[in-house]
């Protein structure tokens, strides 16, 4: 039996809502990326993009489990020699809490032009409002992220 190779023509696209309220930040990443990846579609091929957009709200109330809000530290090189920046994530959680998922997100796709193709499906905002309601996405529960309190 020959191994399936989707079409461009079979890949469905749907727009999917994800509300970051209260999630934790990594099991709420690890889902993402496996919508925008397309694993949870039978169509799924690991060389080809299947996935579907998502739009992440509410991205400013996401939670770091344990004290690694304070203790976490985000590294970023400008290229240049001495160039290694580092900042805490309750740094960046206060200036710039969609980056923070973006980040989050992007290290768990796929590395190369396939990863950066999938990146661009997703859409995070850090308050409860987006412009794509256009697209009349569908909201995508993740039961598992909440946080046990």
């Amino acid at each position: 039996m020959p191994t399936y190779s989707p079409k461009p023509a079979d890949i469905q696209r749907v727009w999917h809502v994800v509300d970051a309220d209260g999630l934790v930040l990594g099991r709420l990443s690890t889902e993402v990326a496996r919508v925008l990846r397309g694993k949870h579609k039978p169509i799924f091929a690991p060389h080809m993009d299947t996935g579907d957009h998502v739009i992440v709200i509410n991205a400013a109330k996401v939670v770091l489990t344990s004290d690694k809000a304070d203790k976490k530290l985000a590294y970023r090189h400008s290229g240049y020699p001495g160039g290694l920046k580092q900042r805490r994530y309750t740094e960046l959680m206060a200036q710039k809490p969609e980056e923070v998922v973006r980040k989050a997100i992007r290290g768990m796709l796929p590395k190369g032009p396939l990863g950066r193709q999938m990146l661009r499906k997703l859409k995070v905002y850090s308050g409860a409002e987006h412009p794509h309601s256009a697209q009349q996405p569908t909201t995508l529960d993740i039961a598992g992220a909440r946080r046990a309190s």
